[in-house]
């Protein structure tokens, strides 16, 4: 018996240190996954539904200055299984949380060549680099 409980605490510290492992990369997808809090050297990897085909793209407006950097440029695919010419995709962006503040993501989603009107969607998202 008394060997068991000397087993229990190294097992049980595996296992706290298993939860307190900070992710490497964080996949947001959604709006509602906002705001963000973030740690610093995290990366994240945005990825919003997209159809170039139809003349919209996304727009970067703001992307959290001195506290996310970009990783390179937007990254479009097109699902395998869609089959459908001028069916829509994804978009992807990638970041890199460096210094800690407060900061937000926001960007638009329009014909850039349209002046005067309104985008059809806009992304917003709070975040916190800690």
């Amino acid at each position: 018996m008394f060997a068991a409980h000397r087993l229990l605490l190294p097992c049980a510290l595996l296992l706290l240190a298993g939860c307190a492992h900070k992710a490497d990369s964080f996949s947001l997808q959604k709006q509602s996954q906002c705001p963000l809090a973030l740690h610093a050297g995290q990366t994240l990897i945005l990825s919003l539904p997209s159809n170039p085909t139809t003349g919209f793209r996304w727009i970067t407006r703001e992307a959290a200055p001195g506290h996310l950097q970009s990783l390179g440029p937007e990254v479009y695919s097109n699902p395998e299984d869609a089959g459908l010419i001028g069916s829509g995709g994804i978009s992807t962006w990638r970041y890199q949380a460096t210094e800690a503040g407060s900061g937000r993501l926001r960007l638009t989603y329009e014909r850039p060549w349209e002046t005067g009107v309104a985008p059809a969607e806009v992304f917003e998202c709070a975040l916190t680099v800690k």
